[in-house]
Formats: structure tokens, sequence, C-alpha cells
């Protein structure tokens, strides 16, 4: 017999290893928790979707009076009311800012355009040297781009970026130097709304006539005035800053080169920086809870990046990793309570479009500083005269049209190019009615003539698109348009005749004055004016 010879064969099972994805390996790459970071604003972002965050119940109300207070202000948030808090402490008003953490600014530039930057002058907050110091990047123009259609290029329009470590450190000191006290590693934790004033809780206790919330669109005080209602809008951001690209001096403001992805819009902005670009994806939608989330839009925006830009990935060196979204509201925040003032995004008085946080409060700030120092001086401290500080603004109410008209319903369908050829035809019309109709409209300054002049150049160049858009947007956001934008064509009547009243209103005495001042404000602000 023939012996047979049996091979003994092992086979080694290996375990097959989870792929990367392109977010997870770039976001580890970079020094601390990012990719944590990232997905905790993930979580912050479905409960605020699927309605489950809890109503924080952090003010309440006390018949009693407080009695001595020790401070005229104290400010809760401190990134940003730094700028509102050295602005009242130069004018001698006792200011307390409590921030939760340390009072240092982000790496990353904050892109405003240099005559909002005037306001730092105006205030006495910076000298012409130190503004030219925290200007990090002055780049010369930017482009407009949309699939399909031309590039139109401005100049002016988020074109200088600010250096938020040197900006808030010498505010900070500043404000110091004016009297004015800091208390950092001091969260917020709730306050006490006396007839006389405010008792907030921080650790130790703040005795105040008044305080001023710049916590920002999460802050505790905003959520319980808002009883858990869901945003009538969202914003996704995501980007970063990265080295290896190819020489490029300047902007892109707003751009798309994709039809619709994911029932998403998706622009993007690029920015020269000083240590590499910044790039920018961002979209607009409903808070509809299947909508993609941040970690999602991020992948997106690696996959992408490569075409936007020319370049690939593994050319890049990752300096940091930006991510965020602004939720937006169609009404104006009543706060119920007297001596409590929201601020900034805290007071949800951003635009739908583009402009929150630091150009939000930048574009408020001399009006606020003037304001609540005449509230303070003439005690006008009560929910009713504090509202007229944080007014109904048709001008900002009129963007939510356009902000419907650049998103899609989670299943609705539409040719997925409409968004572009819309925007591509009303910004060619813009074009043609030249930079006092376009570049304010790319610096949120909504204005009636302008909004009137390009409507009617659209419709009448571009029929069958307008109704494709109405069709979209629906009736019902139609007609609630039509008010906002019949209000800011009164609004910019009103204020064109407060003009001509103005030196009446300068004799008025103290406390008719206040009023009438808040009210040219609001239709000063509420017209586009500013």
């Amino acid at each position: 017999m023939t012996q047979q010879r049996r091979r003994k064969i092992i086979v080694v099972f290996h375990k097959k290893q989870p792929t990367m994805t392109l977010t997870e390996e770039i976001l580890s790459q970079l020094p601390g928790d990012v990719l944590g970071g990232l997905r905790r604003a993930d979580g912050i972002l479905a409960s605020l979707r699927d309605n489950i965050t809890p109503v924080p119940m952090v003010v309440k109300e006390n018949k009693q009076p407080l009695g001595t207070v020790d401070w005229d202000v104290v400010i809760c948030g401190g990134t940003l009311g730094i700028l509102i808090g050295c602005a009242l402490a130069l004018k001698g008003v006792r200011v307390a800012l409590i921030e939760r953490s340390i009072l240092r600014g982000r790496e990353q530039e904050w892109n405003i355009s240099r005559k909002e930057l005037d306001v730092f002058l105006q205030l006495g907050l910076l000298t012409d040297a130190e503004l030219e110091i925290a200007i990090a990047t002055d780049y010369p123009k930017a482009r407009v781009s949309f699939l399909g259609g031309s590039e139109i290029w401005v100049e002016g329009v988020l074109n200088i970026g600010v250096d938020p470590v040197y900006l808030l450190e010498t505010l900070k000191q500043k404000f110091l130097a004016a009297g004015g006290k800091l208390f950092e590693n001091t969260p917020f934790a709730g306050v006490v709304v006396h007839p006389d004033g405010v008792m907030v809780e921080a650790g130790s206790r703040f005795k105040a006539r008044l305080l001023i919330d710049a916590m920002g669109h999460l802050s505790p005080i905003t959520q319980q005035v808002r009883q858990g209602q869901k945003p009538d809008g969202l914003c996704l951001v995501v980007g970063s800053c990265a080295q290896g690209f190819p020489e490029n001096h300047y902007g892109d403001i707003l751009s798309s080169f994709t039809p619709l992805q994911n029932q998403c819009q998706y622009f993007w902005e690029a920015f020269p920086a000083r240590d590499g670009r910044t790039t920018y994806l961002f979209t607009y939608m409903d808070a509809h809870p299947q909508r993609l989330g941040l970690e999602t839009l991020f992948e997106e925006y690696l996959r992408l990046m490569p075409e936007y830009q020319g370049v690939e990935l593994n050319q890049l060196t990752f300096k940091r990793a930006l991510f965020g979204f602004f939720p937006s509201y169609r009404h104006p925040l009543l706060t119920p309570w007297s001596r409590i003032l929201p601020v900034g995004d805290s007071s949800g008085s951003q635009s739908p479009l583009s402009f929150g946080g630091f150009g939000a409060m930048v574009r408020h700030l001399q009006r606020l500083t003037f304001g609540i120092d005449s509230a303070l001086q003439t005690d006008q401290l009560s929910a009713k005269a504090l509202v007229l500080l944080q007014s109904y603004q048709p001008s900002l109410s009129v963007t939510w049209l356009f902000q419907r008209a650049m998103s899609v319903g989670v299943d609705q369908k539409i040719d997925p190019n409409q968004i572009n050829q819309l925007l591509s035809a009303v910004f060619l019309e813009m074009q043609k009615l030249g930079e006092p109709v376009l570049k304010p409209f790319l610096q949120d300054v909504v204005q009636f003539p302008a909004l009137t002049q390009t409507l009617l150049k659209t419709a009448t160049a571009h029929p069958a698109l307008v109704v494709k858009t109405m069709t979209q947007v629906g009736l019902g956001t139609l007609l609630d348009w039509m008010v906002h934008y019949g209000n800011l064509g009164v609004y910019s009547a009103l204020f064109w005749l407060s003009q001509r009243v103005e030196p009446w209103v300068e004799n008025l005495p103290r406390v008719p004055k206040y009023y009438c001042d808040r009210w040219i404000d609001s239709w000063k602000y509420g017209s586009g004016a500013e």
C-alpha cells in the first residue's frame, strides 16, 4: 500500500480591524480631544433636534427688596462679554465679569469687514496702533461663485482676520485698568430677580442692578425663556486651518460647486490665515431629527476638499479643526424678567444666514453700550424698558425667506441644481445693480430699496426660476415674509423721519429721551441703516 501523507493546514483568522473614517484619521492627529469635542457637539445637536434637552430653571423671582448692591452690572460669559464689559467700564459703570473658564481668545482668527472694526476706535476700546496689531490677516478681494454660474469678485467683505488672543487680552487689561473685576473659573449657576436688583449665584454671590447674559445661544437663561422650543432653522459649520495649499491670497465668501447632496446645499468659505488657510463648509436646514450631524458633515468636508481647493489631503498639515452649529428663531427673544438683558447670540439677534458670535456682538456693540448706560442712568431696567434694547428687526426677519430658499425639506423633491441656479441669477442681477446693492447684502445688511430692486430684476429676468422657488418655500413662508418686507419699508421711512427730529430728541428729559433713542435705534437697525 502507498502511504498517503496528510498535510496539516493551520488557518489563522485575524480579527478585522475597523477602518478609520477620514474624520477620525485627521482629527486624531490634532492635540486635545478634538474628535470627542465634535461628538459632544453632535450630542447636543441631537438633543435639540429630538426636543429632549431639559429646560434649566436658573432664574427665580423674589418680591423682597435686595437692598444695597455691589455692582451696576454683572456680565455672564466672558469671551464676548468682555467687549461690552470693557466699553461699559470705560464709561464708569461698575462691572463684574464672570467666566466659567479662563478668559482667552481662540487661535483661529475671526473674519470681519474693516469698517465694522471702527467701533473699537469710536468707543475707545483700542487705539489705531492696537487695532493694526489685532489684525492678523488682510486679503485684497473675495469670490462669490455657484455651480454653472459666473464668478463675482468683491472687495472689503470679511477680508480682515482678527487675532482673538491679542484682542481679548488687550480688552481684558483695559477692563481691569478701568475698574472692572474679572472672575475666571466661575460658572454661572443661577439668578434671583428682586424688585431693585439681581442676586447672581456663581460660586459666590454677586449683587447687581442688572445682569447681562452673554453666554451664547445655549445660555441656560435663554433656554429657560424658550421652554424647549425647537429652533426654526439651523446652520451647521465645519472646517479647519491647514498648511500646504497652493498659494492663494484671495478668499471665498460664498461658493458652491455641487448640486444638492444629503438633502443639503453645501456652501464653502475660504480665508487666508496667518498660519495657513482656513476653509469652511456650511449648510442650512430645519431641526428635523433625520438631518445629518456634524461628524457626517465633517466627513463630507474632507471628501470634497480636494475638489474644492485643488489639493490632496495628504499634502496638507492640519493645524486646527473647527465645528459648530447656530440655531435661529423667527421671532425675537422676549425675556419676561426685569433686570436681565440677553446680548449677542443669547438674544437671538444674529442673522439666520451668516453673522453670529463675534460679528453679532460687534455689529450691536455701540448701540448696546449707549443703550445700557442710559438705562442704568435713568433706572429703566424693567422688562418693558429693556426689551427695546433687543427689539424686532425686519432687516433680519426678511432674510428668513433667503434661508428657506437655500435649504430643502427632509423629504422635499426639487431640481438638484435649483438653489445654485437661483443664487447665480440673484447675484448676477445684484452685480448689475452695482456695489451699493451687492456689498451690503454680502454683509447681511438688507435695505428696502436695494432688496426691492433685486427682487424686481430677478423676477423680470428669471420668472420661471422665481416660480419654482416660490413653490419650494411654500405659501405660508411667502405670506410671513411679505409682512416683514412691508415692515422693512415702514422702518426705513420711520428712520428717515427720525433724522429730521433728532435735534428735538436731544433736548428731551432723560427718561423720555431713553425711549425715543431706543425707538430710533430699532428703526435704524431694523431698516439695515447701520
